[in-house]
């Protein structure tokens, strides 16, 4: 594999694209291109996807104690590879690399030997026989061809949430990476070629035309996208029009509900620290904060102190807490968000550039925001805090759950009927209490409403890569 000109990985080998166009990848950090990166065609598509259909035939049919040894190889190849593939990744997205190697590759090994072990476990009715003189019994198969398109903001962390279950299932997989941050998945398909069988894992790089047109292959049978909601609405068209499922991974609007009895401190500090975690350029961050309104002036100061103690920094810079905006286009966008606010919103801290260079963005904290305002209601994805208020619980669930997105969510209290009731009536794929943000690769993850539907990690998302067959014996 080339380091600055990128091929496509195929059957096993790294292969020059047969698109002839070209997108120059831009550190964020520099501003300077990294590298060059091709668009996959059709015949680019084609030619991943038969490798993927051909490896099918034998894959499929691998014991699930065999498809475990593969993923346990690749997990132990992931960590002794740690470091390159933090410093690969980060050259491209302009996260720290010490955030990178822990939260992302190591943790996605950890990761990677859950779905091993999930690869023993699938599970169905008993046999036995529900009518007289016939046994029932029930098959979980993989379901083929699986299209899988991967962000930009945790590119290896979503390509282990893809793969790992989808292998773990018995299927192959072709693999889009985003646009602006290939390399890091393809020094991973590098370690996954010296372990899995040709085929079974295939990366093609490309835009959204790439990604368009995998989904649409006919022999593709399930397409799974983490992405914005334009994106998921776009691959939801084409999977319905061909019949084929999908797994819509979307945008996050999450709401902090901050009650007067919660431990204010504590909350300020770490809905700080999760906000602004990766730059705020996380569909689960602690954006969007209602707190109680007879402490508000409180807790608004708590938040604030916190908040201008994180620092933006470059990949290797051991002070900062978080990295830059991962690419020119996403941080205009950011900048005119700011620029822009409505003349009630007050800045209480940051809202300004740092530096003139690399794209960096200082914390933002935003106080007196409307309910319809944009900045409430649509995503932002960077490192900006909003603070509403409110004077009881009913309006504070009212308003956690008027948005159109529903991924995430928390509520800080000491008080067991209000966590309770929050954690029922929020209408978030997850609901945490008196923290936010920690996964864990037992539980799932994933939204309801327009931040789409299918669940990442867990057991649960394995049995998504799967397709349910009863099968009756007559005696």
């Amino acid at each position: 594999m080339s380091s600055f000109y990128k091929q496509n990985f195929i059957n096993n080998e790294f292969c020059d694209a047969h698109g002839t166009e070209r997108i120059t990848l831009i550190s964020p950090v520099t501003e300077e291109p990294v590298g060059e990166s091709p668009i996959s065609d059709k015949t680019d598509i084609d030619r991943a996807v038969t490798a993927a259909a051909k490896a099918f035939e034998s894959w499929r049919n691998i014991t699930p104690g065999e498809r475990q040894k593969y993923l346990l190889d690749i997990a132990d190849a992931v960590e002794q590879h740690a470091d390159e593939l933090a410093e690969i990744q980060c050259e491209e997205t302009g996260q720290l690399v010490a955030m990178v190697k822990s939260e992302e590759v190591l943790a996605g090994a950890n990761q990677l030997r859950f779905f091993a072990g999930a690869a023993r476990m699938l599970h169905g009715l008993a046999t036995g026989e529900y009518m007289a003189g016939h046994t029932s019994s029930i098959r979980r198969e993989p379901l083929g061809v699986i299209a899988q398109v991967a962000p930009w903001n945790y590119p290896l962390m979503m390509a282990f949430w893809k793969l790992g279950p989808a292998l773990a299932a018995g299927n192959t997989v072709v693999l889009k990476p985003s646009d602006t941050t290939p390399s890091s998945t393809l020094k991973l398909a590098e370690l996954i070629g010296g372990i899995l069988p040709p085929g079974v894992v295939n990366i093609v790089l490309g835009d959204a035309s790439t990604g368009a047109a995998l989904v649409e292959h006919p022999v593709v049978r399930m397409a799974a996208i983490t992405g914005s909601v334009p994106a998921g609405r776009a691959v939801g068209r084409s999977a319905g029009e061909n019949l084929k499922r999908s797994h819509l991974e979307l945008g996050g609007k999450a709401p902090v509900i901050v009650c007067a009895d919660a431990d204010l401190p504590a909350a300020a500090e770490t809905i700080a620290a999760t906000g602004i975690f990766n730059g705020g350029q996380d569909c689960t961050a602690a954006t969007r904060i209602i707190v109680q309104a007879s402490v508000a002036a409180e807790f608004v100061d708590l938040l604030v102190a916190e908040a201008e103690k994180l620092k933006p920094g470059h990949p290797k810079d051991e002070d900062a807490f978080y990295g830059a905006m991962n690419n020119a286009k996403h941080f205009a966008k950011v900048q005119r968000i700011l620029a822009e606010l409505p003349p009630h919103a007050t800045v209480r801290t940051g809202g300004n550039r740092v530096g003139d260079k690399g794209y960096y963005l200082a914390p933002t904290v935003i106080t007196g925001l409307r309910q319809d305002d944009r900045e409430i209601q649509e995503e932002i994805f960077g490192p900006v805090l909003t603070v509403q208020t409110f004077d009881t619980i009913d309006e504070a669930l009212h308003m956690a759950n008027d948005v159109a997105y529903g991924l995430a969510s928390s509520v800080w209290t000491t008080d067991l009927h209000t966590s309770e009731r929050a954690s029922r009536e929020l209408e978030f794929g997850c609901v945490w209490v008196n923290c936010h943000i920690p996964l864990v690769a037992e539980m799932p993850h994933g939204g309801f409403k327009d931040s789409g539907y299918g669940k990442d990690l867990s057991l649960y998302s394995v049995e998504e890569y799967t397709r349910i067959k009863h099968v009756m014996v007559a005696h």
